[in-house]
Order: structure tokens, then C-alpha cells, then sequence
């Protein structure tokens, strides 16, 4: 038993280092390269694809959360035991700091490097296009409650099997693609967490939105989708 909870853990890690690898890496190695820059459209289907591979990857072993968010919903809705969501949560923002770690080291190695935002997550003048607080919360509480909602209902009994990631990961491009120019999109605190930790106190001191607007999403997305019931189509 306790092998296989290790086993678990060590998934969760390796899946938000990846998920936090990816997509934070996309915006700040590729998004802007000078000619080539991969913008909005590429970042998001970059965190969509690190979704989308790691559910794959290491699913069947953890359930493929990465996100403290999703894990926290699948509690709420009833998926996750108890005595998970904590030992979860503590591996998923390790893997996504490591993660930022790692970044960090490889984007210093370019002459004149400057962290700036490193792809961290903000409102009022941290955000992409300086949406406010009250913005930032509503999109991502909206975001994220579609993004649970979504997880449940696709690994519900009777959906099409084996397609579940699919789902997963062009549900997170979505987000990604309205939600940029708001907040950078988190809708994951581990994943906003990672890169504040570099990005400085101005990007620290706002992490409480990207704590609690995905969380009270994550929540009610479960719970909406709990309604719905658990049982296959007649």
C-alpha cells in the first residue's frame, strides 16, 4: 500500500512539473522569440498538450489532478478520498517550484536575462492587459468551474471511453485563450505558485486569487456536475 501511494505522488510531481515545464516554459522561452514567437495560441495549446500527455502518461496511476484545484473538486465531488488531498496538494506545488527552477536556470543562460513576470499570474497592473481584481476572480472562479465540471463528466461512468484527456486538455486551451490577456490564466494554484515564487513579493502578494477563485471554482464545478449523476445512459 504504501508503494502504491509513493507511486501516486510521484505522478502527481512529474505531471505539474510538466504541466508547469510546458506551459509556463512556452511563454517564457517561445511566446515572443523575435520573429518566431509562438503568442497566445501556441501557450495555449502548449498547457492543453501537457495536459493531454500526462493524463496519458501517469492517469491510471495518480488519476492525473496536477493541479490542487482539480484535486480539491474531485474531494468535494465525492472522487478523491480525504486523506489524498493534502499529500496531493504539498506534491503539486513541489513539482510545479522545481519546475520554475528548472526554467529559471535555462532562461539564465540567455545574455541579458531579466526575470520580469515569468509567466506568473496577476490583476490590476500584473495583468496582461491590466483587468482589475474583480475581473480576475470571476475569470478564473468561471474558468475553473468548467474545468472540474468538465473532468467529472468526462470520467463519469458511461462517457466514451479513453477520451477523457482529449477533453481535458482542449477544455485548458480554451481557458487559455480568453483567460491570457485577464490574468496570464492559472485556474491552478500550483502552477501559479511555481513561477511567483522567481517572479517576486508584487506577483507573491496577489497569489491569494489564484488560491481561492480556482479552488471555490473547482468546487462548485464538481458539485454542478455531481447533479447530473454519476450513473451510465440508459
Amino acid at each position: 500500500m504504501e508503494s502504491i501511494v509513493q507511486k501516486r505522488l510521484i505522478a502527481e510531481f512529474i505531471g505539474t512539473f510538466w504541466l508547469t515545464f510546458g506551459g509556463c516554459g512556452s511563454a517564457i522561452l517561445a511566446a515572443a522569440f523575435p520573429g518566431l514567437g509562438i503568442g497566445f495560441v501556441g501557450v495555449s495549446l502548449a498547457f492543453g498538450l501537457t495536459v493531454l500527455t500526462m493524463a496519458y502518461a501517469v492517469g491510471g496511476i495518480s488519476g492525473g489532478h496536477f493541479n490542487p484545484a482539480v484535486t480539491i473538486g474531485l474531494w468535494a465531488g465525492r472522487r478523491v478520498a480525504a486523506g489524498d488531498v493534502l499529500p496531493y496538494i504539498v506534491v503539486q506545488v513541489a513539482g510545479a517550484i522545481a519546475a520554475a527552477a528548472a526554467l529559471y536556470l535555462i532562461a539564465n543562460g540567455q545574455p541579458g536575462f531579466t526575470v520580469g513576470g515569468f509567466a506568473a499570474n496577476g490583476y490590476g497592473p500584473l495583468s496582461p492587459g491590466l483587468f482589475d481584481l474583480k475581473a480576475a476572480l470571476l475569470g478564473e472562479l468561471i474558468a475553473t468551474f468548467f474545468f472540474v465540471f468538465i473532468i467529472m463528466r468526462v470520467t463519469a461512468p458511461g462517457a466514451a471511453p479513453g477520451l477523457a484527456p482529449i477533453a481535458i486538455g482542449l477544455a485548458l486551451t480554451l481557458i487559455h485563450l480568453v483567460l491570457i490577456p485577464v490574468t496570464n490564466t492559472s485556474v491552478n494554484p500550483a502552477r501559479s505558485t511555481g513561477p511567483a515564487v522567481f517572479a517576486g513579493a508584487e506577483y507573491l502578494s496577489q497569489l491569494w486569487v489564484f488560491w481561492l477563485a480556482p479552488i471555490v471554482g473547482g468546487v462548485l464545478g464538481a458539485l454542478a456536475a455531481r447533479t447530473l449523476g454519476e450513473q451510465k445512459p440508459a
